[in-house]
């Protein structure tokens, strides 16, 4: 283990379409329910894929942004803010720590908040611009509609995020798609480390359930074409798998070191020792068919952990429900822990909230945290077809109790990013959220 400092967890906050809060979205998990419906957000009745993981954002109490800032709020914002309150009321951080010490590292992505008529609206501006009025088109929409630009930058994010705290040390947006969560923890827990910062928020918010997001991924054929039960959609591991189900949500974790949470009398909720991270390239959207990052990645975290394979009690999967992700996962696990592979209880959240995207690793940390304090194993639901490639313990359908006091979580992206993270549980870490 390098660094001088340990990393504890001190705050979780978490919203997704199973509900607002960690204590819903747990409840949920454990009862084995699904978040999956037919997406709201456009008329989606005559898409190929009309299904995903939708929050419900009228629903949700929301922590006012300034008056100025307001219109840049994206969804993904918006559900980040929700965790972030969360965490930090979780951690009941007050204002007696130096807020210069004090930062965010989040993943995300950012699309605009526009309605239809909005994206009419630039494509007729801009129908008739030739070399002579470009400019005058540009700074007409720019004058108008300053949030569409705005809100593509993806440093929009962490910087509203932060803007309603006292977070003035280091701030930074992630984007590493499906491992930007993990990766954005990962790093915030190593400037924690090293000391250049004694608080750090990190984790993940994510929303890509637009027409244009959902007709993008289902054009790269990665998405289930599932017509039935919505809720029976997503089936990591299982023989009929036919691909990934689109969510949003956000998680988000409070990071300290620990002689800081302690000498604020912080109750500790667990202790992140390990954090990996590798890019094989493989292709944009497959893993390499032998899990080569993904082995390098587990590797790097167990050996920065200071632990050996044999240690850990339970994996958080990446577990897509892809044809591809699921076997080589299953492959790297096994190459990774060997004879232990068949020992160590294996699960996929997204099996019951979707792909959360840039979110998925901060939610998915935060059960597995979760799943270390209560002393549960959540289930991966749907999976009735045992796919002989995918031979480990998946904890199939429902929950279940079991000693837990190592656990790993990964991420493993489009375009070969992975990102795993080992997590102890803390001894004296009780269920009760206080």
């Amino acid at each position: 283990m390098t660094g001088n400092s340990r990393v504890v967890i001190t705050g979780l906050g978490a919203v997704t379409s199973l509900g607002a809060g960690v204590a819903a979205n747990w409840d949920a998990i454990m009862a084995g329910r699904s978040g999956v419906r037919q997406i709201r957000q456009f008329r989606s009745d005559d898409f190929p894929v009309r299904i995903g993981s939708e929050v419900d954002l009228d629903d949700l109490r929301i922590t006012d942004l300034d008056v100025e800032l307001r219109p840049f709020a994206t969804r993904s914002i918006k559900l980040g803010l929700v965790a972030l309150e969360e965490a930090w009321r979780h951690a009941r951080l007050g204002d007696t720590f130096d807020p210069w010490r004090a930062g965010l590292v989040v993943g995300a992505s950012n699309f605009p908040v526009v309605s239809e008529d909005d994206y009419r609206w630039p494509t007729e501006a801009l129908s008739g611009m030739n070399s002579t009025n470009y400019k005058a088109a540009y700074l007409a929409i720019c004058r108008d509609m300053p949030q569409l630009l705005a809100q593509r930058e993806i440093g929009m994010v962490s910087t509203l995020l932060a803007s309603p705290y006292p977070l003035q040390g280091p701030c930074m947006t992630v984007q590493s798609a499906c491992a930007s969560a993990t990766q954005a923890i990962g790093e915030a827990f190593q400037m924690i480390r090293h000391g250049h910062a004694d608080i750090m928020v990190a984790g993940g918010a994510d929303s890509m359930l637009s027409a244009i997001c959902v007709t993008g991924f289902t054009l790269l054929d990665a998405t289930s074409f599932f017509q039935g039960d919505p809720t029976k959609a997503c089936r990591p591991f299982d023989r009929k798998r036919d691909g990934l189900v689109l969510g949003e949500g956000a998680g988000l974790v409070i990071l300290e070191s620990l002689a800081h949470a302690l000498s604020r009398g912080a109750a500790v909720h667990a202790e992140l020792v390990g954090y990996g991270s590798s890019c094989d390239g493989y292709r944009f959207t497959d893993s390499h068919p032998e899990g080569a990052g993904a082995v390098r990645c587990m590797r790097a975290a167990l050996r920065d952990a200071g632990l050996e394979p044999e240690a850990v009690d339970y994996v958080n999967a990446h577990g897509t429900a892809t044809i591809q992700n699921d076997r080589v996962e299953t492959l790297a696990i096994k190459e990774v822990f060997g004879e232990h592979a068949y020992q160590i209880p294996v699960s996929s959240t997204k099996s019951q909230i979707g792909h959360l995207l840039c979110a998925s690793g901060g939610v998915e940390l935060v059960v597995t945290v979760e799943a270390l304090r209560h002393g549960m194993l959540p289930p991966t639901i749907n999976l009735d077809n045992p796919d002989p490639a995918c031979d480990l313990d998946y904890v199939a359908n429902q929950a279940r109790p079991a000693s837990l006091d190592i656990a790993v979580s990964n991420s493993f992206g489009f375009g070969g990013q992975n990102g795993s993270l080992v997590v102890r549980r803390w001894p004296d870490s009780s269920p009760d959220r206080g």
